[in-house]
């Protein structure tokens, strides 16, 4: 398994933008499909959007699409959401998941592993 720290939320007017990173620990981190969730209150944690082992292959949940955009760099062992024209109900805070599996190519992606998360709150 690995280990995930995520940063870099925080509070933002409406139509600004965040990049949350998420730093994994592990030296198989480039064979595990990655992903982030998030929770608002009084709701139950959602899939935002996953990137396969291969980078080649991502996935959004439809409130986010053409907003953000999830990718990977193998070599800083991270993950990275760029959230764009965030809207009040983007507030939640955001976790960083990684597949159960290390190099599955089952799609979509398993979660096994997560961070502790990180709020982001926009502002209207």
């Amino acid at each position: 398994q690995v280990q995930l720290v995520e940063s870099g939320g925080g509070l933002v007017q409406a139509g600004g933008s965040l990049r949350l990173s998420c730093a994994a620990s592990g030296r198989t981190f480039s064979w595990y499909g990655m992903g982030w969730f998030r929770q608002a209150p009084g709701k139950e944690r959602e899939f935002v959007a996953a990137i396969s082992w291969t980078g080649d292959r991502t996935d959004y949940v439809d409130s986010v699409k053409g907003r953000f955009t999830i990718s990977r760099d193998n070599g800083k062992n991270a993950v990275y959401l760029q959230m764009n024209s965030l809207k009040p109900e983007d507030t939640a805070v955001y976790y960083c998941a990684a597949s159960i599996t290390p190099g599955s190519r089952t799609w979509p992606i398993k979660f096994g592993s997560w961070g502790q998360g990180t709020q982001v709150t926009v502002s209207s």
